[in-house]
C-alpha cells in the first residue's frame, strides 16, 4: 500500500509543503526514518531529527517554523499525534481480514455466529453464545455459554469471556484478558473462608480495549460495567460491581476494589490503587502509585501520593522527604539544648 503526500494531507485536513507526489509505504519514528516512510514530529526535543530524517514525508504542527532546510516533504496538520493515529487506523483497516472457522476450533451448534467472522484454531464458542459480524477470535480465545461479543471485535490468543457476560462492538481484548471471572468474595468462618457465589455479570460497552492479562471481575449481583470508550492497559484488575465511566484510561497495574465508581474521562496512571465502595469524580487524574482510600468528589483534580492529595502539595511534601534524616537530627539536637536550658534555668 502506498500513499502520496497529497493523499495524506487530504485525509488529515493538512497542507503539503514540498513534493505533493512524495510516496510512502511504511511508518517510522522520525529518528529512525528511511526512504519511503512517514514520520511525525510534535515534541521540540526531536526537532533536530526533522532536518536529519531520511523519511520521505513528515507530519508537523501547522505552526512549526523550520530553523534549517528540510529534505522531507512536510504535511502541516493541527495535531501530528492525532493525524498519525488516524493514518495508522486507515492503514490497519486496509489489511485483508481472515474469515472462516478453522477446523480445529469448536463452535457449539446453538451458538450464533455473524457474517465474516474468523474463529482460529482451538478457539471455543460455547452453547447459546453470540459472536457478531466481522469479529475475530484468535487461537484459544473463548466465548463461554450465554455470553455475547459484538461486531468488529478482536479477541487475541487466550482471551476469555465468561458465561453470560457481554462485550459490545469494536472492542479489543488482548492476549490473556478475562471478562467475568468471579469477584473476590469470601465470608470468614471458623473453618476458613466460605466462597460467596458471584451470580452477576461483567459488561464491556462499545469501543473498549482491554490489555493483556487484565481482568474485569463479574458482579456479586447485578453487573460490573466498563462504559463506552474506556481504554485499559495490561495487568489491570477491576473488582466486582465496579463501574468505570466512559473514556477513562487505566494504565498498567491499576487496581480498583469492589463497588467503586470511577467517573468519565479520568486517567489513572501506573500502579494506582483505589479502595472499595468509593466514588471518583469525572476528569480526575491520579499520578503513578497514588492510593485512594476515600471519595474524590471534586471533578477535574490532579492528585498524587498516598493518601492522594493535590499534586503540587504532594510535590512540596516529596521534596522534604530526602531531608527528613537531617531534620530529625536537628530536632534531637534542639531537644538536648532545650533540656540543658531547663536545667540551667532550674538551677
Amino acid at each position: 500500500m502506498e500513499f502520496t503526500a497529497r493523499q495524506i494531507a487530504e485525509h488529515t485536513d493538512g497542507t503539503v509543503e514540498g513534493n505533493p507526489e512524495a510516496r510512502v509505504r511504511t511508518f517510522a519514528k522520525i529518528e529512525e526514518g528511511v526512504e519511503g516512510a512517514l514520520s511525525f514530529y510534535y515534541d521540540p526535543k526531536f526537532e533536530p531529527y526533522v532536518y536529519q530524517t531520511l523519511s520521505s514525508v513528515v507530519l508537523v504542527p501547522k505552526a512549526f517554523q523550520p530553523a534549517q532546510p528540510v529534505k522531507a516533504t512536510l504535511v502541516r496538520v493541527d495535531d501530528p499525534r492525532m493525524a498519525i493515529g488516524k493514518l495508522l487506523s486507515l492503514y490497519e483497516s486496509m489489511k485483508p481480514k481472515r474469515t472462516g472457522v478453522d477446523p480445529q476450533a469448536y463452535v457449539a451448534p446453538s451458538a450464533q455466529i455473524g457474517k465474516d467472522v474468523y474463529i482460529g484454531p482451538f478457539a471455543v464458542v460455547e452453547d447459546n453464545a453470540i459472536v457478531g459480524d466481522g469479529t475475530a477470535l484468535h487461537p484459544h480465545a473463548v466465548v463461554s455459554a450465554g455470553a455475547s461479543v459484538g461486531s468488529d471485535c478482536i479477541l487475541y490468543a487466550g482471551a476469555t469471556v465468561y458465561h453470560d457476560c457481554r462485550v459490545g462492538d469494536r472492542c479489543i481484548l488482548h492476549a490473556g484478558a478475562v471478562v467475568g471471572a468471579d469477584g473476590f468474595g469470601f465470608a470468614p468462618s471458623a473453618e476458613g473462608y466460605e466462597k460467596i457465589p458471584q451470580i452477576g455479570i461483567a459488561v464491556l460497552e462499545d469501543d473498549v480495549e482491554l490489555g493483556a492479562n487484565s481482568c474485569v471481575d463479574r458482579a456479586t449481583m447485578g453487573a460490573t460495567i466498563i462504559r463506552r470508550g474506556v481504554k485499559i492497559d495490561n495487568l489491570v484488575q477491576i473488582g466486582h460491581n465496579v463501574e468505570v465511566g466512559s473514556h477513562t484510561v487505566l494504565c498498567a497495574q491499576v487496581g480498583i476494589a469492589g463497588s467503586t465508581k470511577i467517573g468519565e474521562w479520568c486517567t489513572l496512571t501506573g500502579q494506582v490503587g483505589v479502595a472499595g465502595h468509593l466514588t471518583v469524580a469525572d476528569r480526575t487524574i491520579l499520578g503513578a502509585q497514588s492510593g485512594v482510600p476515600g471519595n474524590i468528589r471534586k471533578p477535574g483534580q490532579t492528585l498524587m501520593g498516598y493518601p492522594a492529595i493535590e499534586a503540587k502539595q504532594w510535590a512540596r511534601c516529596a521534596a522534604t522527604y530526602k531531608s527528613l534524616p537531617e531534620m530529625a537530627a536537628q530536632v534531637r539536637e534542639l531537644q538536648k539544648e532545650i533540656e540543658a536550658l531547663k536545667l540551667k534555668i532550674g538551677n
